[in-house]
């Protein structure tokens, strides 16, 4: 049974994922700020995080950099806030998807279940892009059966974005997770090797593609499996 944790302060909220989730078969855990979503992280296992981004103490925002500094785990940020600017935040902090109040149940169950997938791929070694395949443990990519040879930035770009394809990643998190956090120079670093990775498989477009999202950063899609 898949263990979710439910960061919220408004209790209505709260009651209505406790209802539609665990008629999904979903255990939940229910926290009423960041604070105390963090001392149960420290407690229990979680699956899962659905956090609003404005609780007291810790707000969702500095509670998903918590988690993705610690924890291994889908976080899925509610809030009523819908503006371009702050979504482009929340990714930067590491979200893995975003749902702005007020929300369907229904949609929210189906994102926590495509997340689940998402991750499902990512824990093995073997990646699978259409015929391209990433090795992640022999830092090798194969395409309809040709080894390929990419500069190791290159490959860690593709790789960390092909680990949880529709998860929309900031350009300041490519910066961070492949070029490190001391990295001092020039974020737009990010697109020239997307721009190089896009030449290199362009013949498989019908296949796989890595989707601009313009102000934030990259996303990649696979279209056929």
């Amino acid at each position: 049974m898949k263990h979710l944790l439910i960061a919220d302060d408004d209790a209505h909220v709260r009651a209505l994922l406790r209802r539609v989730l665990t008629r999904e078969g979903y255990r939940l855990t229910e926290a009423r700020d960041g604070e105390e979503a963090a001392s149960m992280l420290r407690q229990q296992r979680f699956d899962l995080a659905v956090l609003d981004v404005m609780m007291p103490r810790m707000d969702g925002l500095a509670l998903c950099e918590h988690i993705r500094e610690l924890y291994d785990l889908p976080i899925i940020m509610l809030t009523a806030k819908d503006q371009l600017s702050d979504k482009e935040q929340a990714f930067l902090r590491g979200t893995d998807d975003y749902v702005t109040k007020p929300f369907e149940p229904e949609e929210l169950l189906f994102r926590i279940k495509a997340l689940f997938r998402r991750y499902s791929r990512a824990s093995s070694d073997r990646i699978q892009l259409g015929q391209v395949v990433i090795d992640r443990q022999n830092y090798e990519v194969t395409a309809a059966g040709e080894t390929l040879l990419l500069p190791m930035k290159e490959f860690e770009l593709l790789a960390q974005l092909a680990q949880y394809p529709g998860r929309l990643f900031a350009r300041e998190e490519l910066i961070r997770l492949i070029w490190g956090a001391d990295y001092e120079g020039d974020e737009r670093t990010v697109d020239v090797h997307i721009k190089r990775l896009r030449q290199r498989f362009a013949g498989y477009a019908d296949e796989f593609a890595i989707q601009t999202v313009r102000g934030i950063g990259y996303k990649a899609e696979v279209k056929s499996r």
